[in-house]
Order: structure tokens, then sequence, then C-alpha cells
């Protein structure tokens, strides 16, 4: 059997892989990934946040990004019966990037694989990952590729990056469900013709259809959007017929863009997407560690999980770096602990989203500037900036601002109608 030695082996060779196996050969580290899928490759995750700016620069990857002029990100917008809440990422608590990008993720994501390949990493596609043995440290991994060969790669260190595929957990039975509850999107790419009616295309639109039921609106730079429903499945139960019957007739539903998108072309099938929230019981082990998606997948909400998965891996390819060189890495402190401040923020965020805890909070009038370039900072991905209290008391702070505009509004209720 052929074998193969190597110092570290990433899975995957999405955002998560890439940034990690970068980081990891400019530190002088022979690195390879191995990534199931052939690319280009369709999947979701399209509107960045400006914090994972910092992980591709470190990674080396936005001037290639640049040069596929994506559709630059400057904010999100929400809109809810009318009513329209408008965040400019310009205006943040946090100092850091300001923008970012909208990207079909085929394009960027090969974008970033064919750029660490130019950097002298070798991607195996069609390989799938069979076993991983441990000795200590070290590991053995077998994998098969397309052509059904099997061979073995040796190294010193693994780093799993290899998002909804989750190898390492599933190989060694660490998933653990989610605490938020199971969700579905419908989603497709629409020719957008009519998009001079929007105030885009630079942000993404996130339109409250009822409570717990969302639309995401992303435009592209090519003239196409990316459009989708999401809620629980009981919500979709609603809607017969086909997937694009379904979508077809939940646009119509929705006076914000009925008139934009009603009878658009479809550039494919609706797909569905459900149940996606899942979680482990730890991030690290002997000899591995894992990033991205592979850690928790939220919700597509608040776009969390580029910026999650290219942060985390960013943490992660230094600490292998600094574990190379012979330093004792305190996983659980200088890892698991910081990746879980910006998980357990967005996930308050979620479960404040569906509660209808951050309408009240977006829809409010005489909004507070500082309240609100606080929370901008979170919508911006930086989730790790504890000076600012939206993040540090996170699990708090939302209910507590959404009771007081509760208690202004019904005071000044009953003084208008005294």
């Amino acid at each position: 059997m052929k074998t193969e030695k190597v110092d570290v082996l990433v899975i995957g060779a999405g955002p998560a892989g890439t940034v990690a196996a970068s980081i990891v050969n400019k530190a002088g580290f022979k690195v390879k990934i191995v990534e199931k899928m052939r690319f280009p490759r369709f999947v979701i995750g399209e509107s960045l946040l400006p914090r994972c700016m910092e992980a591709l620069t470190e990674a080396g990857f936005v001037d290639a990004v640049k040069e596929k002029k994506f559709q630059e990100k400057f904010g999100a917008k929400f809109v809810k019966n009318g009513k329209i809440c408008d965040y400019s990422f310009a205006d943040q608590f946090t100092h850091g990037w300001t923008w970012t990008w909208q990207v079909t993720r085929a394009d960027f994501d090969k974008t970033l694989a064919d750029t660490v390949e130019k950097m002298g990493v070798p991607i195996s596609y069609e390989t799938t990952v069979t076993a991983i043995r441990f000795n200590g440290s070290d590991s053995v991994t077998t994998v098969q590729d397309a052509s059904g060969n099997v061979s073995e790669i040796e190294a010193r260190f693994i780093i799993d990056g290899s998002g909804y595929g989750r190898v390492i957990p599933r190989l060694f039975n660490m998933d653990r469900p989610s605490n938020l509850p199971p969700r579905k999107a419908l989603f497709t790419h629409i020719v957008d013709v009519k998009r001079s009616m929007a105030d885009e295309p630079n942000r993404i639109t996130i339109v409250v259809h009822e409570l717990g039921v969302w639309i995401w609106i992303i435009p592209f730079a090519t003239g196409v959007t990316s459009v989708g429903f999401v809620g629980d499945p009981e919500f979709f139960a609603r809607y017969g017929g086909s997937s694009e019957t379904q979508l077809r007739t939940l646009i119509e539903s929705q006076d914000y863009f009925n008139e934009r998108f009603r009878n658009a072309q479809f550039l494919f099938e609706p797909r569905v997407l459900e149940s996606w929230s899942s979680t482990t019981d730890k991030f690290f082990g002997e000899g591995f560690v894992l990033t991205g998606n592979v850690t928790e997948f939220l919700d597509p909400v608040f776009s969390s999980g580029v910026t999650l998965a290219t942060v985390s891996s960013q943490m992660a390819g230094n600490l292998v770096v600094e574990k190379l060189n012979g330093r004792t890495i305190d996983w659980t402190n200088e890892y698991m602990q910081p990746m879980m401040q910006g998980v357990n923020t967005f996930r308050s965020y979620v479960m404040a989203w569906y509660e209808g805890t951050l309408d009240t909070i977006f829809f409010a009038d005489n909004q507070d500037p500082m309240i609100k370039s606080q929370i901008c900072s979170v919508l911006a991905g930086y989730v790790w900036d504890t000076t600012n209290p939206y993040v540090k008391n996170h699990q708090t702070a939302l209910h507590k601002l959404a009771s007081k505009i509760n208690i202004r509004d019904s005071l000044t209720k009953t003084k208008s109608v005294e």
C-alpha cells in the first residue's frame, strides 16, 4: 500500500481547510489536503462577514479573491412589514474591517483552493477518509480515491476542516445534537433582471416573513441573486407541490419582493437544506483539532458559517505551528474556550432572532446610536471583542434592551392616549 508522510494532514479543501493549510505551510511545514468532493462544487454560506477578512489576509488569499471581482458587501438590512433597519459596517463599535464580499461559494472556495495549491500545498480531490489510527499525536489515515485506490497518510497532526462531512466526529462518535430546534431552508439562484427596484446590491437583505420565518436576499456581482426562505419544517408543510412551486408561491406571498422576483428565471431547481445544527463534545484531541462547521454549525441567519470556519482555522493553524515547534498547547484555554465565546455569542443572537427579541430591537424607533454600533459589530462577526457589552453579556443584554424598549414604547403609547 502506498504511504505518504507529511507534518500536517488537513481534511477538507473549503475555507476552513485552506486557511489552516496556508498558515501551517507558510511556517515551513509539509502539508497535504484531502477533499471528498471535486471542485468547484455548490454550497451555501454566500454572504461573508468582515471579521473573516482578517483570516483571509493572514492566509494570503485576499488578492486572489479581489481578482474575482465578487460583489462587495458593506452592511446588512433587515425588513419587516415595511419597516427597515439598515446596519452599515462602517458604523460598527469594534475597530476592524468594514466590508467583505457576497460570493458564489463554488467560485470562492475554488479560488482559495487553487491559491493554496499555488503556495505548494497539494490537494487530493475525490478522496475519502475511511479510517484514522492515532499513536499519541502521530496518526495514520487511510484514504480511498475515486478509482478505488487505497493509500495511507502518516502525519504528525491532523486539522479536520471537513465541514458538513464531520469526518473525525463521525469516525470517533463525537457528534452531539445542538440545542437549537431543527429548521429548513428552501432556496435557489434567480436571474435578477429587476434588481434596480432595490437599494442593493452592496448588502444582504433579511426579510421577516412571520415570527420564526425569514428570507435571505444575497445579490451577486453577476446579476444573479440568491433567495431563500428559512423556517421550521411545519411552516413548509403548509405548501404543496414541487420545490419550485413552493418557492414561487412563497415569493408571491411576500409583498416586499413579489414584483421583483415573480416569474423570474430560477437557475436551478430549488434545493432544500434542513436539520443542519450539530455540535461535538470537544474541538480537539491528542493529534487533532476540529475547525469550522466540524465544531458547530448554528444557523444561516447571521452568515456566521464562513467566519467561524476561517477564524477557527486561523487560530488552530497558528497553534498547530507552535505545537510542531515544541510548545505545549493548552487546547482548552487557547482554542476551545475562545471559539465557544464566538459560537455562544452567535447562538444568543440566533435564539433572540427566532423568538422575536431582535425584531423589537431592530425595528424600534429612536435607536441609541452607540447600542446600534455595538450590535453592528456582532453582525460584522466581531464576536470575540469582549469590550463590547453586547458580546460580553450576550446572554442577557439583548433581552434587557428589548424589555427597556417595550416599557418605553408602552409609556409613550399611554401618554399619547392621555
